[in-house]
């Protein structure tokens, strides 16, 4: 059987991840001016990629697909690491002069996570296309 969702529902689950993204930033970065900074991605992701895409005639439903996968990405490798992740922040904003090396567990789950998010988001597309 296959999952078939509208444009209008894509819409929703679009917005609703730019919600869960924006809350759990704010929650992940420890200063002002990261959080700003974090904020960018769903703020370009409105104004710049979807017009863009809806423009050039690109599927619409899949460009928000790509949307949402890629801010929920973003939460699944942040949050789990997000003290150790605003530390480095905080060090890197106290000292922008000196390089803050990464936390070695820090970078293997980013790693990790982030390829079994690429590779979940990309099966779950095909089930969705294909059924």
């Amino acid at each position: 059987m296959s999952v078939r969702l509208s444009t209008e529902g894509w819409w929703l689950i679009a917005f609703g991840a730019t919600v869960v993204y924006t809350a759990a930033m704010y929650w992940c970065m420890p200063t002002s001016k990261a959080r700003l900074r974090m904020f960018a991605a769903p703020l370009a992701g409105w104004l710049f990629l979807l017009p863009n895409a809806t423009v050039k005639g690109y599927s619409v439903p899949h460009t928000l697909y790509i949307y949402s996968g890629v801010l929920l990405t973003f939460v699944v490798v942040l949050a789990p690491i997000a003290r150790k992740v605003a530390a480095d922040i905080r060090e890197q904003e106290e000292k922008p002069w000196d390089k803050v090396p990464l936390n070695t567990f820090s970078l293997y789950w980013m790693i990790g996570s982030g390829t079994a998010c690429t590779g979940a988001g990309a099966c779950f597309w095909e089930y969705l296309a294909h059924g």
